[in-house]
């Protein structure tokens, strides 16, 4: 059932959604006509996929939660603030009514199996290779990054993001036992960086790159080793 709802939501809140109603509805948030139609096509996506007469309540409840998400959403952000956490609180709760509405009324045992289940270890690993391994990295490589010069721009962050990216996938990659995949890995990097290197022109900055990233997978291989030395 909450394959069939999510696959609903997807639907509803994605594929059925042009920009331009995102728009209106921002604009006009509850004098949106188009936000009482985007609630509507939830519900109905529900009972079509559900296909039974009787599935009208819980269709009904996630319309209506669906659209008071939305509406407080609207209602709460700001037009010109960062979009990305809005978004996620917004698909959080709702997926958080879908979960309730496909187990109900067993909810509660349902999460608690759920986080019983959970593999604590491999959930600490994830966690350690985003962010506390970024901060590491950036403190590891702190003094160096003050003898370099930087001629170039780039994306405010993206070095954080891409290194985060790149761990977790190193992560995975040993949790999976597919060390293969983790050398393709760091030569897709290599070709990607490898024009950028070559137009700097800037030993310090290669020497930079090339330690920054060694520390970086080292750190997700040693994560995943430990990891899975565990299990």
């Amino acid at each position: 059932m909450f394959v069939k709802l999510l696959l609903a939501h997807l639907l509803g809140d994605f594929l059925l959604q042009p920009t331009r109603w995102l728009v209106h509805k921002q604009a006009k948030k509850a004098a949106s006509w188009f936000f009482y139609l985007h609630t509507a096509i939830h519900f109905g996506l529900v009972m079509l996929l559900l296909w039974d007469v009787q599935a009208w309540k819980p269709a009904l409840a996630i319309a209506l939660s669906h659209g008071l998400i939305d509406l407080v959403k609207l209602y709460a952000v700001k037009r010109e603030s960062n979009p990305l956490l809005p978004f996620l609180w917004d698909q959080a709760a709702h997926l958080a009514v879908l979960v309730v509405v496909a187990t109900w009324p067993g909810t509660w045992d349902y999460v608690q199996g759920f986080f019983e289940g959970l593999d604590w270890r491999v959930v600490t690993g994830l966690l350690f290779v985003t962010y506390p391994a970024a901060i590491i990295n950036a403190k590891l490589l702190e003094g160096l990054s003050r003898q370099i010069s930087l001629d170039h721009t780039s994306l405010p962050g993206a070095g954080m993001f891409i290194g985060i990216l790149e761990r977790l996938l190193v992560f995975l990659f040993i949790l999976l036992d597919r060390w293969e995949a983790i050398g393709l890995l760091i030569a897709a990097k290599s070709v990607f960086r490898f024009n950028d290197l070559r137009e700097s022109n800037n030993r310090k900055w290669t020497e930079y790159i090339l330690i920054g990233t060694l520390l970086s997978f080292g750190m997700a291989i040693g994560a995943g080793l430990i990891v899975t030395g565990l299990n």
